[in-house]
């Protein structure tokens, strides 16, 4: 089983390795993307992130002095969101720490896919941000089916606590011996049942964590996850998506 979970914009640089820092898969074509925004003007590279002066400028210059030959943070202690916040991979146990880096894939529009220890810099490219690079208009042309054939070499059980951005990289490219299970967490307004952007962002770092903690590697188990209220819903899931309630 692979679970796959999206990056978060703000990131850090944490040099307090748990282990060795390890190489992420497509590293050359990270390179071109390095590549293309290095040849951006301030201007183009602020438009392309549709962020503020602030933020654009501390994105350029890690941009220009950013070197992929050392990275110098690991991922899953780099990415500084919500959901790595209720994750909370600071206090897991050696244990858990290598659950993670055997199950647990980070999806990117920079790197394309990672794994909890490989080396990063921070950087800042959504995978819906409309590139112009050669042919390509989008980070989603670019990667094309590269994603999604990386996570269906590693297992043909993915479990998908990504957000929509994120994951619509992978179903155009499923397979009929590919089971792709999605975690849906939501609460009832009347009769309708909704789902709380920042409330969701949160139940996916715990579901993560439940998941390390009790060294989950059957999908079914993640039914008896209970985290922030939430209780699975035998009636309303299916298959491929398992419904949480709060």
């Amino acid at each position: 089983m692979r679970i796959i979970i999206s990056p978060a914009k703000k990131m850090r640089i944490d040099d307090n390795f748990i282990d060795n820092i390890t190489n992420s898969k497509f590293i050359k074509e990270t390179q071109i993307l390095l590549d293309y925004l290095k040849s951006l003007r301030y201007q183009e590279a602020k438009e392309l992130w549709k962020s503020s002066d602030k933020i654009a400028q501390l994105n350029y210059e890690r941009v220009h002095k950013m070197d992929l030959q050392s990275n110098p943070s690991q991922a899953i202690f780099s990415f500084e969101g919500i959901q790595y916040q209720y994750m909370a991979p600071g206090v897991f146990t050696v244990e858990e720490l290598h659950y993670i880096q055997e199950h647990l894939l980070i999806l990117s529009g920079f790197y394309g896919i990672l794994k909890p220890f490989d080396g990063v810099s921070p950087y800042r490219l959504e995978m819906q941000a409309k590139i112009k690079l050669g042919e390509y208009s989008s980070l989603y042309e670019f990667w094309k089916d590269k994603i999604a054939k990386e996570l269906f070499s590693q297992s043909k059980c993915i479990l998908n606590l990504a957000s929509k951005e994120y994951s619509r990289c992978i179903p155009d490219y499923l397979k009929e011996d590919v089971r792709f299970v999605t975690c849906s967490f939501g609460e009832f307004n009347g009769e309708k049942l909704i789902e709380k952007g920042t409330k969701v962002i949160m139940a996916r770092g715990e579901m993560v964590r439940f998941m390390a903690e009790n060294q989950i590697k059957d999908i079914e188990e993640i039914k008896n996850f209970k985290g922030l209220n939430y209780t699975f819903s035998e009636e309303l899931s299916t298959k491929d998506l398992f419904i949480f309630i709060s």
